[in-house]
């Protein structure tokens, strides 16, 4: 994936799935304050975009992973890319939610998975990891074997990098936070203020914004 990653970086800013905004900073789901926001799912509306995505995945998983025998999507930013990966692979295809259904079935992985196949886990976004890797343990819970995970952005967070070593997860990703800080400066969308700002955020992302 290494020969897409400046140009998937640059993809993610020019349709605003990434916004830099170090003047107004964003408010995650965690309640980390941030000068960045990603959502990967603008992906989906640009055609371009997508197919770039898909194709890479595709591209990687097959000279990496040769021996997969499915993939899994992560519910939900990465369900449509991970379903896409499928197809071109012609590969069966499962998504795993956050939590199990409360009623029904109550499903946490959604389609056929058969214990000891081999999957490829596609995700949208890596931040901490935590919510990632609980997909990766549903599918080790169901006796099958995770060959490892392929994601479209990283924040490169420590916590993310400690983390899948310890759920002995490999992890690749399409793009990254440093490709996208040098193509943001490459291009004109921050400033040198502005990155000053995206770096004292980037050393502890966990307490900036709150003193």
């Amino acid at each position: 994936m290494k020969e897409n990653i400046k140009q998937i970086a640059e993809h993610l800013l020019q349709i605003n799935a990434i916004k830099l905004n170090p003047a107004k900073p964003y408010t995650w789901a965690s309640g980390w304050k941030s000068p960045i926001y990603c959502d990967n799912r603008k992906t989906l509306s640009y055609p371009e975009t997508r197919n770039l995505i898909r194709d890479s995945f595709v591209s990687f998983i097959l000279n990496n992973y040769p021996e997969v025998e499915g993939i899994a999507g992560v519910a939900t930013g990465a369900i449509a890319h991970g379903a896409l990966v499928a197809d071109q692979l012609k590969l069966p295809f499962v998504y795993i939610r956050s939590a199990a259904k409360g009623h029904g079935m109550e499903n946490l992985i959604e389609g056929d998975c058969l214990e000891g196949q081999k999957y490829v886990v596609v995700e949208d976004l890596i931040s901490t990891g935590g919510s990632s890797l609980k997909a990766v343990e549903a599918l080790r819970a169901e006796k099958c074997t995770v060959l490892g995970m392929v994601a479209i952005f990283t924040y490169g967070f420590q916590t993310a990098v400690d983390n899948f070593l310890k759920a002995q997860c490999r992890l690749d990703t399409l793009s990254n936070y440093e490709t996208l800080i040098e193509t943001a400066i490459n291009k004109g969308y921050v400033s040198d203020k502005e990155l000053d700002t995206l770096k004292e955020w980037r050393k502890t992302p966990d307490k900036w914004g709150k003193e």
